[in-house]
């Protein structure tokens, strides 16, 4: 079967969605099929660009294609007869984002209308597609409250799950991502300012852009932590990301209402226990409180008692990172079975 793989390109921006279909794509040729990805650039700001962009791609037409695997915004506005949705996440701006007043289709008429556009294109699309897959229960939700669509999750196996194993538990934690406001690592930055135990952070991936590193350096400036955050603000290659998780102590991972969230479940493969935050989203399908780790409420306080509980108790700590490995294998997420569902 030809299959392609339809998702966004912001340039030299790469990220778990990115993994995804790259991984995917491997799967699907591993199992007999022609697997190919199309890229197609989206900008979101200005806002006032995106109908243009959401047109681009409406009007594309594939030949000699079987199916179509759609992962993202506007990217899966393409039409085939047979596309199957996985769905990573819609144009939050235009739906919860929106809602909480963090997004750039805010204020105005005009910006009102690109809204109610977006969200009649997906119900369009919607409605074409042969199925539809989200990545997690939150995803699913967001889909069934503003779309009235009923969407099963059908969640990501982990890639290269064979490179996180754990090998020791050092004396740091883990903080992996891309550096920006939404996943929220100058909250954690806050917290540690307010820790009595003399907690380390490894704070690794690449910045969204200038400001967002900038603005990180310099609250770890402020509260004069620099002997105790280490940088690595870049794209690392999976094997030193793999050594930076197989030999923490544990992994933060707090962003706001994000739909998955690869790293804690590649901490559990490598039996770290995960930090998380109530309101982190997908996370929250295997960071438990005081079962795999701590959930806390999103504050600098908060954090800064579960960190300093996660540091100072070590033989708890480490229970809660083998607990969550098992509880990773106890859910049976593998590529066998998630290719089965999308090519039905």
């Amino acid at each position: 079967m030809k299959i392609l793989l339809v998702n966004n390109m912001a340039p030299f921006v790469w990220g778990g969605a990115e993994e995804l279909v790259v991984n995917l794509q491997k799967q699907l040729v591993l199992a007999g099929h022609e697997a190919e990805i199309i890229r197609i650039p989206f900008q979101w700001e200005p806002a006032e660009r995106i109908p243009s962009q959401m047109l681009m791609v409406r009007s594309m037409e594939l030949y000699n294609v079987d199916r179509v695997i759609a992962f993202k915004f506007p990217a899966y506005l393409i039409r085939h007869p047979h596309k199957t949705l996985w769905l990573v996440h819609q144009y939050r701006q235009a739906y919860d984002l929106y809602d909480a007043g963090q997004s750039n289709l805010c204020g105005g008429e005009e910006k009102k209308n690109i809204r109610n556009c977006i969200i009649n294109a997906d119900n369009l699309c919607f409605s074409e597609c042969q199925s539809i897959y989200t990545i997690s229960e939150i995803t699913s939700e967001r889909l069934r409250s503003y779309n009235k669509i009923n969407a099963s999750p059908l969640e990501l196996p982990i890639n290269d799950e064979l490179l996180f194993k754990n090998e020791s538990y050092g004396n740091y934690i883990l903080v992996n991502g891309r550096i920006n406001k939404m996943k929220r690592q100058a909250l954690l930055v806050d917290a540690l300012a307010l820790t009595k135990m003399p907690v380390r952070l490894v704070i690794a991936g690449p910045a969204d852009n200038e400001q967002e590193f900038m603005l990180l350096q310099d609250r770890i400036h402020k509260y004069h932590l620099e002997n105790r955050v280490y940088l690595d603000i870049r794209f690392l290659p999976r094997s030193e990301y793999a050594h930076y998780l197989n030999n923490a102590l544990a992994v933060a991972c707090i962003p706001f209402n994000e739909e998955y969230g690869y790293v804690a479940r590649e901490a559990s493969c490598a039996e770290k226990a995960i930090l998380s935050t109530t309101d982190s989203g997908g996370i929250l399908g295997i960071a438990k409180d005081k079962v795999t780790g701590r959930v806390v409420q999103p504050t600098a306080e908060a954090l800064a008692h579960a960190l300093d509980d996660i540091w100072e108790n070590r033989m708890q700590t480490m229970q809660y990172g083998r607990t969550a490995r098992d509880v990773w294998h106890e859910m049976g997420i593998n590529w066998p079975n998630t290719l089965e569902a999308l090519l039905r």
